[in-house]
């Protein structure tokens, strides 16, 4: 993945320092933390308003100090005799704070979340998956290797779970088992949500739910809408085809719903459907989805209600959302088609990265200026005037986004869009330790896995009030979509949580297997 033209590990410059004489300076540059230095330059930048504000608020108190009786007096006489200038800057002030008022955007209050965790009996260990994909007859034993090869780089690990209907040989792929994968999925998260928040179902009044390749008639969310016997105005939507960045485009959705519906909640329902859609054939591009994808779902509460801010989790910051349909390769990366012999399946292009660290490049140019500090964006513009204007042979200054951010919920596509990231964003080991434990506990669920990603900082309770969190995922079509949270307080995991009798374990070192060519 390559979000620059240019771009590589940063480097000190060489120094040529000259034998040191009797009366030569210290080397500040090997004696002085360097990095004390950056840190101390972004401060100053960031508070540079503050610091030029205060000399401003200094003269001003020095001038009043200064001013004596008489002086009011003549303030009050001018004031006396401008009354009509007075009474229409009160109106014009009035005015506009009515208007700031009416049209300012509502606060959207992440109340709660829920993942659903799938029973013990639906773990499918590696050992078991290939024997099950061995015994079904439909693989030949180059499928078989590659599934094998896939599955020990992957950095899925040994508990993630399938749907009932792949535990049977053959495989119950039918409409009435994938009816029941869902209904389990999305129901399991929503029973947790309810107890969680004690909210009546009959209290919501939007529901947006994201499956990509499942779409019954009637749709899933009339199926929730039906469980919970939800009022007859609910605002519904069933998002399909999608991908795995639907999670974030839900969320958005429901954002302007909350803006328009005043005073209500929201839930956000997003999940995948596997019972219909594994891959029985032999071509290797559509066979990747089979070792990566597995159970999950997850439900949020959202609410634009003053009252729940105080125990509401988090705010919603921003939502930004990138789309690359438009071009023709990034349109068919990610591509469900039928293979030669009939077999339907989710096609993976070797291009695939490539598409992504484009589709990432985009999103985060936007995204950059809302949420780096000014600092930042100043070493940012500097270099690209250099860069582009004076043909400076510089490189491109990557924008430091740990600044902006404390916690990174990067989608478990896969571990290679998770090195990638780790080393495109230059992030730490702390940073991609969510990702890659969610990966490693529960496979990729698609769209939810940046749910389960939160709620494993939430379980290791590193989530702190006014801590950032940023919310990445890739899916079809090809769009890269991320969100912005901010923490309202010191957030516990709720219980029920899909980390609760794991959490301890973890991270556990996730072995690194050598790249090995797969044809």
């Amino acid at each position: 993945m390559t979000i620059s033209d240019n771009q590589g590990s940063t480097a000190a410059a060489a120094v040529q320092i000259q034998p040191p004489s009797r009366m030569a300076l210290p080397d500040f540059l090997q004696s002085v933390k360097l990095k004390y230095v950056k840190l101390g330059y972004h401060y100053l930048i960031s508070n540079l308003f503050t610091f030029c504000f205060v000399p401003l608020i200094f003269v001003t108190l020095i001038h009043f100090s200064q001013t004596d009786i008489d002086d009011l007096h003549h303030v009050w006489l001018h004031l006396q005799y401008n009354i009509i200038a007075i009474l229409t800057c009160s109106a014009f002030i009035v005015f506009g704070l009515t208007v700031f008022i009416l049209t300012r955007p509502r606060p959207v209050y992440l109340v709660d979340f829920a993942c659903y965790r799938p029973a013990d009996r639906f773990k499918a260990p590696f050992c078991s998956f290939m024997e099950h994909s061995r015994l079904t007859g439909d693989f030949d034993e180059s499928s078989l290797e590659f599934q094998r090869k896939i599955l020990l780089r992957s950095g899925l690990g040994e508990e993630t779970y399938v749907p009932e209907a792949m535990l049977y040989i053959p495989p119950r792929s039918s409409m009435v088992t994938a009816r029941a994968e869902a209904e389990e999925v999305m129901f399991g998260a929503l029973d947790s949500l309810f107890q969680n928040t004690n909210l009546k179902p009959k209290a919501i009044g939007i529901l947006v739910l994201n499956c990509s390749l499942f779409n019954p008639t009637p749709s899933l969310s009339a199926m929730i809408v039906n469980k919970y016997k939800l009022r007859g105005n609910i605002k519904s939507f069933n998002l399909g085809g999608m991908g795995c960045s639907a999670g974030v485009i839900a969320i958005d959705l429901a954002k302007d719903l909350l803006q328009v519906h005043r005073n209500t909640y929201a839930v956000v329902v997003s999940t995948e459907n596997i019972t219909q859609n594994w891959y029985f054939g032999n071509k290797k591009s559509m066979l990747i989805p089979n070792c990566l994808f597995r159970v999950g779902g997850s439900a949020v509460l959202l609410s634009n209600k003053s009252a729940e801010r105080r125990r509401a989790k988090y705010r919603l910051v921003h939502v930004v959302r990138t789309n690359r349909a438009a071009d023709d390769k990034a349109f068919r990366c990610v591509y469900q088609e039928q293979d030669d012999a009939g077999k339907t399946g989710v096609s993976l292009s070797k291009d695939l990265m490539a598409i992504a660290g484009s589709a990432l490049k985009t999103n985060i140019t936007t995204l950059g200026p809302l949420v780096l500090p000014i600092s930042e964006q100043l070493l940012f513009f500097a270099t690209l005037v250099m860069r582009k204007l004076f043909k400076a042979d510089v490189k491109p200054y990557i924008p430091d986004f740990k600044l902006a951010f404390d916690h990174f919920c990067i989608h478990a596509g896969g571990r290679a869009v998770i090195d990638e990231l780790e080393k495109n964003l230059q992030l730490l080991p702390v940073h991609v330790e969510a990702s890659r434990m969610t990966l490693h506990r529960f496979g990729n669920t698609s769209s939810s896995s940046i749910w389960y990603e939160l709620a494993y900082i939430e379980a290791k309770g590193r989530m702190r009030r006014g801590n950032r969190l940023w919310q990445i995922a890739f899916g079809s079509g090809f769009k890269c979509n991320s969100a912005v949270w901010e923490a309202l307080h010191n957030v516990k995991s709720s219980p029920n949580g899909p980390w609760e009798d794991c959490i301890d374990k973890y991270p556990v070192e996730v072995p690194l297997i050598a790249q090995q060519h797969i044809s």
